[in-house]
């Protein structure tokens, strides 16, 4: 999938390219933002920095079968760029969705493939970024500068996804793999599967390889919520029968989806038993009266706690209802060499476990920053609205929704970003950061995410490396989009928060 014409040695370790605005990362954010960019800062020079050899982030580099999103592309994909297939899509529907952005915007001359950012460092005196990255396909070393850094690399570790370690996981005489380093030659054709999780991934790969596996077993700590329903939009279908062009069809469904969620979303909080009833109705829909959904499929916690997971066509259940499948609740005591033996005694016995047991955090890439050479750590800044944070000159981080689609914030961000560059431009200045003005410096610092809102084992697992939040709403990451969509086109760019220079 490699772009070649991208991988040409534009730079060299003697030469320093300067751009008015470095991208780290092509995923959905990146390519997200350098549209924004190109459409409403024609004049600024960009550049796109991708460690993969293409362009894609996590669409690219999961492979394990049956990846799709898991909330729907009207509002997963971007509000610019009208969505015209099924609401759950495939990682490969996805990027071609992708890559039809990046031609008809002609975004590819600005993207840098293979390059590794290693370190970014931030000089008041010169008003600039000296980002050092590493070629993978070459093995130099470039340079290269900016005057404003976008980080859109995402959050977690691409290399490595989080497996706990078992007491004795190297007696298992079969293979143990994570999702997120899924092995391209892997045979499970006729195997004996165990998956180890309850999230969107175990719910995904369960599906995906249950027709072909001998028998797959979930195995969960605990029960998640999930939404099953058909993978179709009626409202979409119907417009499209009256000959509605697509652009209308992708905003008026856009709107109508994201209405459906915010009041699915306040109903989740105020109406919690309610809400949790209806989303077990949808279960026994599939699995019928007999199943002990109470055990399997009944979490402790509220709805929306954690995220949600939409099941296309129930496609989880059916294949346990079919008997491909089936689903075990209870702790792991160890591994044995045939399987694994749970708390209750009994063992299961597999030839392949796949531990879809989430995914390490990584702050901003795990990329080391300085300020004046000084180092940055990002657990002593504050964030402002979870994309700038104190201390840290011209520098934005894409952190998108857990209880909406990620992208509605890239979209956002695209605005803000914008808006504050020709802002700046507009004051004569070079530099921007945000600062406790001295009313707020006594305020109290807070986790990054109040777990009583919000408390998925990644985010708990990593929270000490997180920036923190405060009291006062632009002190804090609001994982509300519906009223962000509103709050951020009002941002006064003037406020003492911003100081410039």
């Amino acid at each position: 999938m490699a772009d070649t014409q991208t991988l040409e040695n534009r730079s060299s370790s003697t030469d320093t390219e300067h751009f008015d605005v470095l991208i780290a990362g092509a995923g959905i954010s990146g390519i997200g933002a350098a549209y924004h960019l190109k459409t409403q800062t024609p004049g600024k020079s960009f550049v796109i920095l991708e460690a993969q050899e293409s362009f894609g982030g996590t669409w690219l580099t999961h492979k394990y079968p049956g990846i799709r999103s898991d909330s729907d592309l009207y509002t997963f994909g971007y509000r610019f760029k009208p969505w015209t297939g099924q609401p759950i899509a495939a990682a490969d529907k996805i990027l071609t969705y992708m890559r039809e952005v990046i031609d008809e915007n002609d975004i590819t001359p600005h993207i840098r493939y293979s390059h590794k950012i290693l370190s970014a460092s931030w000089s008041s005196q010169d008003k600039k970024w000296t980002v050092e990255t590493k070629r993978s396909d070459t093995g130099e070393i470039v340079r290269v500068t900016a005057s404003f850094l976008w980080m859109c690399q995402g959050y977690y570790d691409h290399s490595k996804g989080f497996t706990p370690e078992w007491e004795g996981m190297d007696d298992f005489k079969g293979q143990i793999i994570h999702p997120q380093t899924w092995p391209e030659d892997l045979d499970y054709k006729n195997k004996r599967v165990i998956v180890i999780g309850s999230g969107a991934t175990a719910a995904t790969v369960v599906p995906a390889i249950a027709g072909d596996c001998k028998h797959v077993t979930l195995l969960q700590r605990s029960p998640t919520y999930f939404i099953p329903g058909r993978n179709e939009n009626e409202l979409a279908d119907e417009l499209r029968k009256l000959q509605i062009d697509e652009t209308w069809i992708h905003e008026i469904v856009r709107r109508k989806v994201l209405f459906d969620q915010n009041e699915f979303t306040r109903r989740a909080t105020e109406e919690s038993d309610v809400v949790k009833e209806e989303l077990l109705a949808g279960v026994r829909e599939f699995l019928g009266p007999d199943f002990d959904v109470e055990k399997h499929f009944t979490p402790a916690y509220r709805p929306w706690q954690q995220r949600i997971a939409f099941v296309p066509d129930g496609d989880l259940f059916q294949g346990i209802a079919s008997g491909k499948a089936s689903i075990v609740t209870d702790h792991i005591e160890r591994f044995t060499e045939k399987g694994i033996l749970l708390k209750s005694g009994e063992e299961l016995e597999a030839d392949i476990i796949v531990t879809a047991t989430g995914f390490n955090l990584s702050v901003l890439g795990g990329i080391p920053f300085t300020v004046d050479n000084k180092p940055v750590d990002f657990a002593e800044t504050v964030t402002y609205r979870g994309m700038m944070f104190t201390g840290v000159p011209n520098m934005a981080w894409v952190f998108g929704y857990f209880r909406a689609s990620w992208t509605l914030r890239v979209d956002l961000m695209g605005d803000f970003i914008a808006r504050l560059l020709k802002h700046m431009d507009e004051k004569h200045v070079h530099q921007v950061e945000v600062a406790l003005p001295p009313e707020d410096e006594d305020m109290e610092r807070q986790p990054w995410i109040d777990a009583s809102n919000f408390n998925p084992n990644y985010l708990m697992r990593s929270m000490h490396l997180m920036p923190k939040r405060g009291t006062k709403p632009q002190w804090q990451h609001n994982q509300d989009y519906w009223s962000e969509k509103d709050d951020f086109p009002k941002i006064d760019l003037e406020a003492p928060e911003f100081i410039y220079s």
